[in-house]
């Protein structure tokens, strides 16, 4: 499984668009072969970032994912909102145990 995490730093004035292009993102790409979850959060204790956890059968799903329409779409869309460079971290994951 591959998990990936991304921090966008969102523009305070257009925060609500910014928003509504990432819950768009989340949902096409929980519809996506190979993607296991797609999560956005808001950051509590910065919150206007925008924390995203992708979770990925592998790394055809993540290459899909990245060469999608959608994501390319928002990829475009989402730079004029942006309050500085996201950060973006790959974990390649071997096990996963749910404790709770």
């Amino acid at each position: 499984m591959i998990v990936m995490h991304a921090g966008l730093p969102i523009a305070p004035d257009s925060r609500e668009d910014a928003l509504e292009l990432v819950e768009e993102l989340a949902v096409e790409s929980r519809a996506e072969d190979g993607v296991i979850d797609y999560r956005v959060t808001a950051d509590i204790e910065a919150p206007n970032t925008v924390r995203v956890i992708e979770q990925y059968e592998d790394g055809d799903a993540v290459d899909a994912h990245m060469g999608s329409d959608h994501f390319e779409s928002f990829q475009a869309e989402i730079a004029a909102h942006l309050a500085g460079e996201p950060e973006l971290y790959r974990y390649d994951v071997d096990s996963k145990t749910q404790l709770m």
